[in-house]
């Protein structure tokens, strides 16, 4: 009788062993899925939220590079049109190297001058090399009607540049004249270099469309 109850006891607590085992060996598989499943999350937003960061990163770059292109093709155009600014520069300063053409040229600046002032009397500035031929213009373009012209002798336009030389921190005159008041209040700037400017930003769109069209 003894022995029979003991074996019940020892299969009772057999049982009881085996289900404590099963569920320890339930829980400890349901906790396991869990972290597994918490780690996997983890590692999936840690994964997006790299790869936020490096498209984020790839975006900027991309960005960076467009607008350095950009630039350069911007830089590239304005270096092609200051070009054809500094060919039409050195062309006009070639002018003043034909007498006849450059003392026709002046006549015609000079005309302009005195009908802009108004003005009875007049001073003319030019560049000290063209003085004599300054002189020359002022006397041919002297006519009834116009206003009497003396150069300036104190105030001289900037030399001309160096042949085939255009140098933008070089302040040079292609040539042209300056026609101003006696007392120097109004001004009539008729150098080639201010018609040359002028014609250039008025034309601007139009050389550009035609450069790069």
């Amino acid at each position: 009788m003894y022995s029979l109850f003991c074996r019940f006891i020892r299969q009772e607590a057999q049982e009881k062993s085996s289900e404590i085992q099963v569920s320890a060996e339930e829980e400890f598989n349901i906790s396991k899925l869990q972290v597994l499943e918490s780690e996997k999350a983890r590692i999936r937003r840690d994964f997006d939220r790299r790869q936020a960061q490096i498209s984020v990163r790839k975006k900027v770059e991309y960005s960076k590079q467009l607008n350095a292109s950009r630039l350069k093709v911007l830089q590239a155009r304005e270096d092609a049109v200051r070009g054809l600014l500094k060919q039409g520069q050195a062309q006009l300063a070639a002018l003043s190297t034909d007498t006849a053409k450059y003392k026709s040229l002046l006549i015609k600046l000079l005309h302009q001058g005195y009908a802009t002032l108004k003005e009875p009397k007049v001073l003319v500035r030019c560049r000290k090399q063209d003085e004599s031929i300054v002189r020359e213009a002022i006397t041919a373009a002297s006519s009834s009607g116009m206003p009497e012209a003396q150069v300036d002798t104190e105030i001289y336009l900037p030399p001309g540049p160096a042949p085939g030389k255009i140098d933008d921190e070089i302040k040079t005159c292609c040539g042209g004249v300056v026609v101003t008041s006696m007392d120097g209040k109004i001004v009539c700037s008729n150098t080639l270099d201010d018609r040359l400017q002028i014609t250039y930003s008025q034309q601007l769109p139009v050389i550009r469309k035609m450069l790069f069209d």
